[in-house]
């Protein structure tokens, strides 16, 4: 499945990516929500990873500029974060986030979620 994985924190992302790619995915990373939404009109992936807190668009942000895009209006959103605000959660549901799923991530847990929202 194509999927991208966007998180300012480079150690993390390429902990994801890693993760997603030793179980078949085709990943593309993004640094920010900005980039994301470049990455996500230049390849259509079938599943978003995003974190929450990030500069120049943060992971509700680019929820919901994915959410307006034709392409982007079915396409499963998990937000990958340390947050676990209800109303945070709460706004990310608002936005169009599929998932809500806390860091430190187990390997397992994301692949099974990831497994779950596949089309």
């Amino acid at each position: 499945m194509k999927i991208l994985a966007i998180d300012d924190t480079a150690t993390l992302r390429q902990l994801l990516c890693h993760c997603l790619r030793d179980a078949g995915h085709e990943v593309y990373e993004a640094e920010n929500g900005s980039e994301g939404m470049a990455k996500f009109e230049a390849h259509r992936p079938a599943l978003v990873i995003t974190d929450l807190n990030m500069p120049i668009m943060d992971g509700i942000e680019f929820t919901r500029a994915c959410r307006e895009h034709p392409d982007g209006q079915d396409t499963p959103i998990v937000i990958l974060t340390t947050e676990t605000a209800p109303d945070l959660k709460s706004e990310g549901r608002r936005a169009g986030a599929t998932a809500w799923m806390v860091k430190p991530f187990m390997p397992e847990t994301l692949l099974s979620l990831v497994s779950q929202l596949d089309r």
